[in-house]
């Protein structure tokens, strides 16, 4: 490590191989970027403008979709202008507030994906039940839920991290990530407090998993009986299950990886893992659904339609 008593600025060294591509680099990005704004907006504006799908089920994937929002937005433009840039840093506050919208902007959209489980899971296992439980007061507590806890559990993260003395300044990705902050502390240092935090977000996470897996089984059951069901489920189920298997695998796999992966590997696949969850799914969420979801998917075609009159 350097010998620094007091880090101001971190160095993002992802970028040390993508001198000869960046020209190439800044132009996908920039256009994923575009593409994710509009396809996340249109969906956000045709659940907000249609009180037809002002439903349960339709309500989070408008907060998913604007969590795929905020998490690209807390990438997207650092990372063009770092492209753009003869030296990429980051100050030491805009560090912690990147590697806080990356850890909560990871947490809530697993959150979300929990609460639209257990919404399938009571439309179609407990149909009569339905609108009796999930009420707009309930529906509420739940959204609040899936955004109150990763931000509480995140911010107490970044908390603990502000505190650590640190003796290095080089982050070895293209954005911040506490972990890697927290590796930078001088040694010897107290990091048991954030290991502890680290490990309850994990425990917590770890449970919302086994909750997703406990609602599909019931789904599953119940569908294999009754063709109605099957439908329901290849309707609305299959996007939710893409969606999430998809998002778990690449973010265990970053994680896995941040922790236990080779140094001899080479950046440009570390830089892969790190983003690709940050292409992917703000990419595929509002896609699968929008285009699955028949009710969403008429409406936009109907708005295309009534613009091309015009």
């Amino acid at each position: 490590m350097e010998n620094v008593s007091l880090v101001r600025v971190f160095t993002l060294w992802g970028f040390n191989e993508t001198t000869e591509q960046r020209a190439a680099l800044f132009t996908l990005s920039f256009l994923c970027y575009c593409v994710i704004l509009v396809v996340n907006t249109s969906i956000i504006l045709t659940i907000v403008m249609d009180r037809n799908l002002h439903e349960p089920m339709y309500i989070l994937l408008c907060n998913l979709c604007i969590n795929g929002l905020y998490g690209t937005t807390g990438f997207y433009p650092k990372f063009l202008l770092d492209l753009l840039s003869p030296s990429q840093v980051i100050s030491y506050t805009g560090c912690l507030v990147q590697a806080f919208v990356m850890y909560s902007f990871a947490c809530s959209d697993l959150s979300i994906l929990s609460v639209m489980a257990y919404d399938r899971y009571l439309a179609i296992c407990r149909p009569l039940e339905y609108h009796s439980v999930m009420t707009k007061q309930r529906l509420s507590q739940l959204v609040c839920f899936s955004w109150m806890i990763p931000f509480s559990l995140m911010s107490m993260s970044i908390m603990l991290t502000s505190r650590l003395k640190l003796c290095g300044s080089k982050i070895q990705r293209l954005y911040c990530v506490n972990w890697i902050i927290v590796k930078l502390a001088c040694y010897p240092a107290d990091t048991a407090v954030n290991s502890i935090v680290a490990y309850i977000t994990i425990l917590v996470y770890v449970l919302h998993g086994l909750f997703i897996i406990w609602s599909y089984m019931y789904l599953i059951r119940t569908c294999v009986s009754s063709i109605e069901h099957r439908g329901k489920f290849m309707q609305t189920c299959v996007p939710h299950l893409v969606s999430l298997v998809t998002f778990l695998y690449m973010t265990v796999f970053d994680v896995m990886f941040m922790r236990f992966g080779s140094t001899d590997v080479p950046q440009m696949f570390k830089n892969f893992i790190a983003i690709e969850f940050l292409i992917i799914s703000p990419l595929m969420n509002p896609l699968i659904y929008g285009w699955k979801l028949t009710k969403v998917r008429n409406r936009i075609l109907f708005f295309l339609r009534a613009r091309k009159k015009y």
